[in-house]
């Protein structure tokens, strides 16, 4: 077998806060940096637009940032972006053709978004010891507008569609999500393309019920195993904010939601003075955590992970996780098998993949993912 190589990908990043409110872009990631260079390839989603030319909106004023802000990316500790997700287009199509281009002049692979349809489907492709990895970048939580055209920019996605489903007046009602055919089919196209021109295919796909824990929707569920389907070899999501389940599928792994890498908001979502959020069941699992105010997500969003991939000519030999946390300078943090963290983590994922199929082995600092 040919010598193993190393992949790791983030979640969700986008600091809201710099040097002014006391948090210098460098101090986000000291912690978590020399395990970052321990690997050859290092991926993750950037929620934020770098640009002079955005356009405010109220309800997203957070996701334009200053230049500055942009060396979380690209100060060498990462090597693969995805835009598709659905903060990449708040701010105006010119911000978001300006991030990608700034992403590109400092060297680093961009895909998920671009200046038309072609451009926000091409994947980033890198080179590690003579093994092609290919990261394709999807969102099916892009608002409309963010859609890509042959001259419009946009950022790449597989819509949704929601039906409901009675069964009298005293049984709840049934919500069932599925891709949009099309949608799912120009994926399953770029995947198939890509898995002709790679050694390696990772898919990140932006997509969930946000904050919510256990909760994964069927359609990310039939995106996910078409991507499998089509060539994928791993399937790397966030947007929810917090850890979702692990699922393996035909050998495959699945992250639903490997949460935050780094990300701060100086305002809680305006769902929060909604009756829905204040009282009752979604109350009880989604109350912000008074020690992390500037990650108003939820309490379990302190929790996160970092995906592991060891790879090779032959494709990925291994998958695992490594468990992060956050402390009050939102600087995520990996785990050792020996802080009582790490194992709340690791319980944290194995309650929220009860119904997927997956083992989990603790494997010194690594918790390896195995089928069931």
């Amino acid at each position: 077998m040919s010598k193993l190589s190393t992949l790791l990908v983030a979640g969700d990043c986008g600091p809201a806060h710099g040097r002014d409110e006391g948090f210098p872009i460098e101090g986000y990631t000291e912690l978590v940096r020399p395990v970052l260079e321990t690997a050859d390839l290092r991926f993750v989603n950037c929620m934020r637009t770098f640009s002079s030319r955005a356009v405010f909106t109220e309800h997203a004023r957070q996701v334009n940032q200053p230049v500055e802000m942009s060396k979380i990316f690209t100060s060498g500790l990462f090597d693969g972006i995805t835009v598709a997700n659905n903060h990449s287009y708040d701010s105006g199509p010119d911000a978001l053709v300006d991030t990608r281009e700034l992403l590109l002049a400092k060297g680093l692979q961009v895909t998920g978004g671009g200046r038309n349809l072609a451009e926000a489907r091409r994947p980033a492709i890198l080179e590690r010891n003579g093994v092609r990895v290919g990261y394709l970048g999807y969102t099916s939580v892009g608002k409309p507008e963010s859609v890509p055209g042959p001259d419009k920019p946009g950022v790449a996605q597989v819509r949704v569609k929601t039906s409901f489903e009675t069964h009298g007046p005293h049984a709840p009602v049934r919500i069932r999500t599925e891709p949009e055919p099309d949608d799912l089919k120009m994926l399953v196209e770029d995947i198939a393309k890509l898995r002709r021109e790679v050694d390696v295919v990772v898919l990140a796909y932006h997509a969930g019920v946000i904050r919510l824990p256990r909760i994964i929707s069927d359609y990310q569920v039939t995106v996910a195993h078409a991507a499998i389907d089509a060539g994928a070899d791993l399937v790397v999501g966030h947007s929810p904010h917090i850890p979702k389940a692990i699922e393996v599928y035909k050998g495959k792994t699945i992250f639903y939601s490997v949460g935050v890498f780094a990300m701060t908001k100086p305002f809680a979502a305006p769902s929060w003075s909604e009756p829905a959020w204040a009282h009752g069941s979604v109350r009880n699992h989604t109350d912000l955590d008074p020690a992390h105010p500037l990650m108003p997500y939820g309490k379990d969003c302190t929790l996160a992970l970092l995906a592991k991939a060891e790879f090779s000519k032959e494709g990925i030999q291994r998958v695992a996780f490594l468990p992060m946390s956050f402390d009050k300078q939102y600087r995520p943090e990996v785990l050792r098998r020996d802080d009582p963290r790490f194992a709340k983590v690791v319980d944290y994922l194995e309650w929220a993949s009860e119904d997927m199929p997956h083992r989990f082995q603790v494997d010194g600092d690594d918790v390896t993912v195995l089928a069931s």
